[in-house]
């Protein structure tokens, strides 16, 4: 069975929109592209470059296929593991990239993502892609968060949770600050919520 790992770049308040450069995702008006480019350090490299060292298919939105199917082919020198990977791309418009090796979902993408958790092989990583991972949420795949939460907040964007988040309960693994703030921080699920009174 697989592991399904959502990592994410994320504001104080939530935003996970083009934390890249400032003409990654400007999509409803959104003007803070490149908002993590402050903060870079060598702590925050290294704990990133274990990660994508790691063994990994991708799980990927549309959209964020769309941003990146251009780029990471001709950057394998800088991320060669994302070449490599599967890509398993959720998308009812698009079928076919020269990115490859690249499987495309349509119809019940739940359902299928479900499906490729429960088959051998590497864990399964989800970078970006907002409007999959509120699909992912409500449907109770995702298995662990690995995130780098920023000291910033942005006030509007694409949120990491959505309306459709299920009530679950998550224990840290492992967490560094980095020398600029950046909480990293590895959330692996636990169950459901219990509640009582103090």
């Amino acid at each position: 069975m697989r592991n399904l790992i959502v990592l994410e770049h994320i504001s104080l308040d939530g935003v996970i929109q083009a934390p890249g450069g400032p003409a990654e995702d400007t999509s409803g008006g959104f003007a803070h592209g490149g908002w993590i480019a402050p903060f870079s350090d060598p702590v925050l490299s290294t704990l990133l470059r274990r990660q994508m060292n790691s063994s990994f298919d991708l799980l990927l939105g549309r959209k964020t296929f769309d941003i990146w199917a251009p780029y990471w082919p001709h950057h394998g020198d800088i991320w060669p593991n994302a070449n490599a990977a599967t890509k398993y791309v959720a998308s009812n418009t698009v079928s076919t990239s020269d990115w490859q090796p690249c499987v495309f979902l349509s119809g019940d993408v739940a359902g299928k993502v479900a499906e490729i958790k429960q088959q051998s092989g590497p864990d399964l990583h989800v970078w970006g892609s907002s409007n999959l991972l509120q699909t992912l949420l409500k449907h109770d795949l995702v298995d662990a968060f690995w995130l780098m939460i920023y000291p910033l907040t942005l006030g509007n964007g694409k949120w990491l949770f959505g309306d459709g988040t299920l009530p679950r309960t998550f224990q840290v693994t492992e967490s560094t600050v980095t020398p600029g703030g950046v909480i990293v921080v590895n959330y692996a699920r636990v169950g459901a919520v219990v509640t009582g009174s103090m």
